[in-house]
C-alpha cells in the first residue's frame, strides 16, 4: 500500500512545475522582461532539488526524489521528439532551405571545431588531466547551442527573418551533430575505463563511418516515416469532419515518438535528425493536407511549453544533486 501511495505521487511534480511556470511567466513578463524564462525555470528545479534531501519530505518533494530516478534514456525519450518535432514544423521552410548549406556548415564543420576548441581548454587549460577523448566528450556537450534566449532578444529588437533563421535553423541542426560526436567520443572514453562491454575503441575511420551512418540513417527513417504521415494526413483530409481534425494531430505525434524510437533505439542512428527530417516533410508535403493548421499548431505549442518547462525542471534539480551530493548522472545526455 506504501509503494502504491508513493507511487502516485509522481504525477504530482509535473503539473506543479507547470502551475510554477504559469507565475514565473507572468511575473517576468510584466516585471522583469529582461531575465529568461527557461534560466529561471532551471533555478526552480535546482531549489527543488535541494529541498528533496530535507528532513521533512512532503508530497512534492516525494514526487521529485521519484522523477529524479527516471533513466535518462527515457527522459530524452519523453521530451526531444515533441520539442524536435516542434522546432521542424513550425520552421519558415523557403528560408530554411534558401540557408540550407550554411546551417550545414554552422552545424557540422563548425560544432566540431568548436568541440575541439573546447576540449584543447578542459586539456590544457583545466587542472583536471582529463584524456583527449574525455575532453572531446565535454567539448560535445557544451558545443551545442541553445537558441531560446537568443531569439526572444531578436524577436524584441525586430533582427531580420534570415538572421533568425540561421540561429534557430542552426540550432535544430546541431542538436543532432553535437549528440552523434558525443556517442562516438563518449564510447572511446567509456573504454578507456575499461568496463566490460561498456564502450568500444572506436578508430577515426570507424568514427567517420559511424557519423554517416547516423546521419544518414536518420535522414532516410526521417523521410519514410515522413512520407507515411503525409498519406495518412492525405487520408484524413476531410476538412468539415472535426474528428479527423483530431485525428491528423493524433497523427503527428505517433509520427514523432515513433520516428526518434525506431531510429535511436532500434536502429541505433540519429533519432534527433530523424525527427527533424519528419517535421520538415511534413511541413512541406503536408501542411495543405491538414484541415486544420491552427488546432495542430497549437497543439504542438502548448506540448513544447509543457515539456520545455519540466525539462529545465529536471534538468536543475539533476545538477543541483548532482553539485551538493555528489550524483553521478551519466546517463542525462
Amino acid at each position: 500500500e506504501n509503494y502504491t501511495v508513493a507511487s502516485t505521487y509522481a504525477i504530482l511534480f509535473p503539473w506543479f512545475t507547470q502551475l510554477m511556470g504559469v507565475f514565473i511567466y507572468y511575473l517576468l513578463s510584466r516585471h522583469l522582461p529582461s531575465l529568461p524564462y527557461a534560466a529561471i525555470v532551471f533555478l526552480l528545479g535546482f531549489s527543488i532539488g535541494y529541498t528533496t534531501t530535507s528532513a521533512s519530505r512532503d508530497a512534492t518533494t516525494q514526487s521529485a526524489s521519484i522523477w529524479l530516478q527516471i533513466n535518462g534514456q527515457l527522459i530524452l525519450l519523453i521530451f526531444l521528439p515533441g520539442l524536435i518535432f516542434l522546432d521542424s514544423i513550425t520552421t519558415n521552410v523557403f528560408l530554411f532551405f534558401q540557408a540550407f548549406w550554411q546551417l550545414v556548415t554552422f552545424a557540422f564543420p563548425m560544432v566540431m571545431g568548436g568541440t575541439f576548441l573546447t576540449a584543447l581548454v578542459a586539456m590544457y587549460v583545466f587542472p583536471y588531466g582529463w584524456s583527449f577523448n574525455l575532453c572531446m566528450t565535454f567539448g560535445a556537450i557544451l558545443s551545442g547551442t541553445d537558441p531560446v534566449a537568443v531569439s526572444g532578444i531578436l524577436n524584441a529588437l525586430g533582427a531580420p527573418p534570415r538572421l533568425k533563421m540561421h540561429i534557430s535553423g542552426e540550432s535544430l541542426l546541431n542538436d543532432g551533430s553535437a549528440v552523434v560526436f558525443y556517442n562516438i567520443f563518449s564510447s572511446r572514453f567509456y573504454n578507456e575505463l575499461g568496463i566490460p562491454d561498456f564502450g568500444s575503441d572506436i578508430g577515426w575511420g570507424e568514427g567517420f563511418l559511424l557519423f554517416l551512418r547516423l546521419c544518414f540513417g536518420g535522414v532516410a527513417i526521417g523521410l519514410a516515416f515522413g512520407m507515411g504521415t503525409v498519406f495518412i494526413l492525405y487520408l484524413l483530409r476531410r476538412r468539415l469532419s472535426s474528428e479527423e481534425n483530431v485525428m491528423q494531430v493524433v497523427t503527428t505525434i505517433c509520427s514523432a515518438y515513433l520516428t526518434y524510437f525506431v531510429a535511436d533505439t532500434l536502429s541505433q542512428c540519429s533519432g534527433i535528425v530523424a525527427v527533424l527530417v519528419c517535421g520538415i516533410i511534413v511541413r512541406v508535403f503536408g501542411e495543405t493536407m491538414v484541415n486544420d493548421l491552427l488546432l495542430t499548431f497549437h497543439f504542438w505549442e502548448v506540448a513544447g511549453q509543457c515539456l520545455n518547462t519540466l525539462l529545465f525542471v529536471l534538468g536543475g534539480e539533476r545538477d543541483c544533486m548532482q553539485y551538493f551530493f555528489g550524483w553521478v548522472i551519466i546517463d542525462f545526455f
